[in-house]
């Protein structure tokens, strides 16, 4: 269970393919403290850590086929960086919103808007998958917990504030970049439950 309060911006050093596996070595500030088996949410994918060396503050985790299917992570490129958070310890605040590590689906940047410090992201996805935002919930974009803004159908914005731009990976979006998004969990139930009740 994460919050969406991203801690670091990892860079990706080494991906490597093995059958329908891929590897990927993270170089992060937070390597010492992590451990194997740990899960780590990598802009919203909940992955586990399989090995670390402290000598290059690196450590790897590894996307299954069917992770690789339903995120961006075969977008990812060697020196890209990633969001990056652990997952909350119970009894701590929860700063952002309950969020699984879980991507729904992806989505496409379709226009990013300055104003006056701060920046608007409008983001489209298929909405035949029935993921729904509202306005002024909660969603996840690339392990970011932000406030849905101008909701619709198939497409929202969020505002980001200076300090989201510049400690998660929003600074380095542009048109066109894909991204994923986690759907509030609460109203995924909701969805759910009216879908059943039909």
């Amino acid at each position: 269970m994460f919050t969406g309060i991203i801690e670091d911006l990892g860079i990706i050093t080494q991906l490597e393919q093995e059958k329908e596996n891929l590897h990927i070595t993270v170089q992060s500030q937070l390597t010492p403290e992590l451990k194997i088996d740990q899960s780590v949410a990598h802009n919203g994918v909940c992955l586990t850590v399989v090995d670390r060396d402290l000598n290059t503050h690196t450590y790897v985790v590894t996307a299954i086929q069917e992770t690789l299917e339903k995120t961006n992570i075969g977008t990812w490129k060697v020196h890209d960086r990633v969001n990056l958070e652990r997952a909350m310890k119970l009894g701590d605040r929860l700063d952002g919103h309950i969020v699984q590590g879980h991507v729904d689906q992806i989505a496409t940047c379709t226009a990013i808007e300055e104003s006056d410090g701060s920046w608007y992201y409008t983001f489209e996805y298929d909405a035949s998958l029935n993921n729904i935002t509202i306005e002024k919930g909660s969603i996840t974009v690339n392990g970011t917990s932000l406030t849905v803004v101008n909701s619709k159908r198939n497409s929202f914005s969020v505002a980001i504030i200076p300090y989201t731009y510049t400690h998660t990976t929003f600074q380095y979006l542009e048109v066109g970049s894909i991204v994923n998004l986690e759907f509030d969990v609460i109203g995924k139930y909701v969805a759910r439950l009216q879908g059943l009740s039909k």
